[in-house]
């Protein structure tokens, strides 16, 4: 495909998303109709239409209009690249621009320039303070691509000597044991032997971060009450011997976790909502909740401009209910373990304090915060305990 091809594809994948596609399956739906496109076609469009749903508004104002058309008209004019370039209506390149299109569009303004709905701005800038700038910006570009080597299996120092030979330039993550971030040839990664062979995982810096901070005894019954594909809990698995246990309330999001923990060398137990009980009491549970996701809307924008008020109102009534539910699940002296890739203190703090105002027994031993940067995601922990005392009078 040419350049001019593939930004015909990213308008056409575009304003099927605008319509209310989600954004990977208008992108797949789009890669089976389009045969001749090649891997690198794929990666192309796929980066027009992700930098331009990150940039929705800003680009929107640059391109005088709400289209895909437009929208790509506005990420060449803030990229600064030759417009008539790309639109010259050869072969499938998009037609060229018309008089009004040359004419229209214009600077964003400081709300535009953001980059965010303007409901969810007071929401940045209450949790974050000075740093909602810094977060917001951050948003508008693309996240970075970090591994998590399986320490189980391969030291970092070897898994970066394996992964060069297959061309994949990586260096260690700061202050982060097991963390690779991939600055070359990341799109190799899904076909390189180490991922294949379970020694590496696809996990941001953030959520790595959390997940060493987590601190448990050798031998703990261990939970992870929201496991989803189970990268959490495979993180805790590299390195501590556990008894490890997974559930989710849709128990087809683990339909790849056992084929994942055994390419990793650990073992989780899969557990059904009725057989919980039977299989607690745990000695700690980990609930990284269903949030907004605000802290990764870089990998995926087209979140930010759906979020609307009531249903973050009802992702935090959910929240405490996942709290209170996996408390009742929960040893005597053990530890609840909140954690959310929300930026926003309604699903963070305010949460914790609903939950704890509900259940006096329980008391917050730490809570950390990662900011949205060049190095990860925007994440947020929290560890509860309880007093057994407390426990065995109530």
């Amino acid at each position: 495909m040419t350049p001019g091809a593939r930004v015909s594809a990213a308008i056409a994948v575009l304003d099927t998303v605008l319509a209310g596609e989600p954004a990977e399956r208008a992108l797949t739906n789009w890669a089976r109709s389009a045969r001749y496109a090649g891997s690198g076609d794929r990666a192309a469009v796929r980066d027009h239409v992700f930098d331009a749903l990150r940039c929705l508004r800003s680009f929107a104002a640059l391109g005088g209009g709400q289209d895909g058309r437009a929208l790509m008209l506005g990420r060449f004019r803030a990229q600064n690249i030759d417009t008539d370039a790309i639109f010259t209506g050869e072969g499938h390149a998009p037609a060229p621009l018309s008089a009004a299109e040359r004419q229209g569009g214009r600077r964003p303004t400081e709300a535009e320039a953001r980059d965010l709905p303007d409901w969810l701005w007071p929401h940045f800038e209450a949790a974050l303070g000075p740093g909602a700038h810094a977060a917001a910006e951050a948003l508008r570009h693309r996240a970075p691509i970090t591994l998590r080597v399986n320490a189980r299996r391969i030291t970092r120092a070897a898994a970066q000597v394996d992964l060069a030979g297959d061309g994949i330039v990586t260096r260690p993550v700061d202050n982060i044991n097991y963390g690779l971030h991939v600055i070359e040839s990341e799109r190799r990664i899904s076909r390189s032997n180490l991922y294949l062979n379970g020694l590496v995982e696809l996990q941001d810096a953030s959520s790595q971060a959390a997940m060493e901070a987590i601190d448990l005894p050798r031998g703990a019954r261990v939970l992870d009450y929201c496991a989803g594909g189970g990268g959490k809990v495979l993180a805790l698995a590299a390195k501590l011997e556990a008894a490890w246990f997974a559930h989710d309330a849709d128990p087809r999001r683990m339909a790849d976790l056992p084929t994942r923990a055994e390419r990793a060398g650990v073992r989780v137990r899969l557990c059904q909502t009725p057989d919980l009980a039977a299989a607690g009491p745990f000695d700690a549970i980990l609930c990284d909740v269903p949030c907004s996701g605000s802290g990764t809307w870089r990998r995926a924008p087209q979140a930010k401009w759906t979020l609307l008020p009531e249903r973050l109102r009802a992702l935090m009534r959910l929240q405490c209910e996942i709290l209170t539910q996996a408390a009742s699940l929960l040893a005597p002296s053990g530890t609840l373990i909140y954690s959310t890739c929300s930026v926003f203190m309604e699903e963070n703090e305010h949460v914790i304090e609903s939950f704890l105002n509900s259940a006096p027994a329980f008391a917050i031993r730490e809570t950390r915060r990662w900011p949205i940067s060049d190095r990860g995601d925007g994440f947020f922990l929290t560890h509860l305990s309880r007093d057994a005392s407390h426990f065995d009078q109530s």
